[in-house]
């Protein structure tokens, strides 16, 4: 899909390689409740690090990037087709390349990063019995310069149609509930409210792949 915007022209696209700087950027400036992350951790690497290059690395055919007509990504939609398959290549595959930097707390948190680094370690916490009707799930952020301008909706139906040419029936997503402009945006993309007992700070949704 391309869109004019003054004299450049947006496209979604798959995922380069070249990309990854961008989407680790996109990940640290959406990370908290939306916003910026940077102000709250004292290494926000660990947002991507746990949530956007895992997908791109493990499952590339799923990761879409919005083009800004530069050749630079300012927003992406990342996706695991199947949970948990997905969970288990995380522990697997990717998990070992990540602990290094970022080695598994010795005890309950104590920091904001602590707590990020926890939920790393920890992939089958993706595991929800209540959402297993939607056996796929997704990732979407954009720069915030860029939002309100109907790419989100956009890098959303390109998921919808890979996932649909996957025979994937039905997909779901976790949004931290205080981003409150995020779940108006997802209520009017179809999803609906998935009930999870004792959720946390998280509110779980899912939709039908089809549009």
């Amino acid at each position: 899909m391309t869109t004019r915007i003054g004299p450049m022209t947006t496209r979604i696209r798959r995922y380069r390689p070249e990309d990854r700087e961008a989407v680790e950027d996109i990940c640290v400036r959406t990370a908290h409740e939306g916003g910026d992350s940077r102000p709250y951790y004292k290494d926000p690497g660990i947002f991507p690090t746990a949530f956007a290059i895992p997908y791109v690395v493990l499952e590339p055919d799923l990761a879409f990037v919005l083009d800004d007509g530069s050749g630079r990504a300012v927003g992406y939609v990342l996706g695991a087709a199947d949970t948990p398959r997905f969970v288990a290549d995380f522990r697997s595959e990717w998990l070992p390349l990540a602990a290094g930097r970022y080695p598994e707390p010795s005890g309950p948190p104590s920091t904001p990063d602590e707590t990020m680094i926890g939920l790393l370690h920890h992939p089958e916490r993706m595991l929800v019995p209540e959402v297993a009707a939607y056996p796929a799930h997704l990732h979407i952020d954009l720069l915030p310069e860029w939002q309100g301008r109907g790419h989100g909706r956009a890098l959303l139906r390109t998921l919808f149609r890979a996932l649909q040419d996957k025979g994937v029936p039905a997909v779901h997503l976790s949004m931290v509930t205080a981003n409150t402009p995020a779940r108006a945006f997802y209520d009017r993309m179809g999803f609906h409210e998935i009930e999870v007992p004792d959720p946390g700070p998280v509110t779980y949704l899912g939709r039908t792949t089809k549009e």
